[in-house]
């Protein structure tokens, strides 16, 4: 029977994909591809050879039709994207929509997402949190800030290394430089980091150094227990 598989890949290191994933990379007929330079990477590394077509946030809207149309006929198809799993901040959500309505079977496998080893590692509470990717850049970013600021729990948040310490700041000027922070970076590689203090202690150690790498900031909430004040690293 024809399928979507919405298949997590490796946000770094490349031990972290699962026999199953791999299994179903190597019996569906197609796999779609955020970008298919850095999954053709992937592919070669687990010695798996595909055809594969680009799905992505700039095309996403024009063959989604299309591409459900195709499994309809019987294709199965692996959704992927560069790192993680599809559909958290990254493509996926309107094919998953689209075959959801037509009643086309989805299936999605467990895997590596950024922001679940960020919360966990970070100290901070982690029964209930709020995830909200990433921010607005422009329109919007003022009115969003301000209700995190009053989020009863733990945020968690992606940030390009570019705007990691202006955005700290901004977390700082509504929920007070004390407010506890964990900034997860390059999770899973070799120069992985975890830094956690106040918003004050992590700016500073942050507004100190070249940031390079993928970014999740993890947000002690408005309601949340004190956690200890000096900053740590990993």
């Amino acid at each position: 029977m024809s399928k979507l598989y919405l298949v997590p890949t490796p946000i770094g290191n490349m031990e972290d994909i699962t026999l199953r994933a791999i299994r179903v990379l190597k019996e569906v007929d197609v796999i779609l591809a955020e970008d298919t330079r850095t999954s053709g990477n992937l592919l070669r590394h687990l010695e798996i050879s595909k055809p594969m077509t680009a799905f992505h946030i700039r095309n996403e809207h024009q063959v989604v039709e299309h591409i459900a149309d195709r499994i309809e006929a019987g294709e199965t198809m692996a959704l992927v994207t560069d790192a993680g799993t599809p559909a958290i901040s990254d493509p996926g959500f309107l094919l998953v929509r689209e075959c959801v309505k037509r009643s086309i079977a989805v299936e999605c496998l467990p895997g590596a997402t950024a922001f679940v080893p960020a919360l966990v590692n970070s100290g901070l509470p982690a029964e209930k949190f709020i995830f909200e990717g990433f921010l607005p850049h422009k329109k919007g970013r003022q009115t969003k800030l301000k209700a995190i600021a009053d989020y009863p729990y733990t945020t968690i948040l992606y940030e390009s290394p570019f705007r990691l310490v202006k955005t700290l700041q901004q977390l700082a000027e509504v929920c007070g430089p004390k407010r506890h922070v964990s900034v997860a970076r390059e999770l899973t590689k070799i120069y992985e980091e975890n830094a956690r203090g106040t918003l004050e202690e992590v700016i500073a150690y942050f507004g100190k150094k070249e940031v390079k790498g993928e970014i999740v900031i993890v947000l002690e909430g408005a309601d949340e227990s004190s956690n200890p004040e000096e900053i740590e690293e990993e």
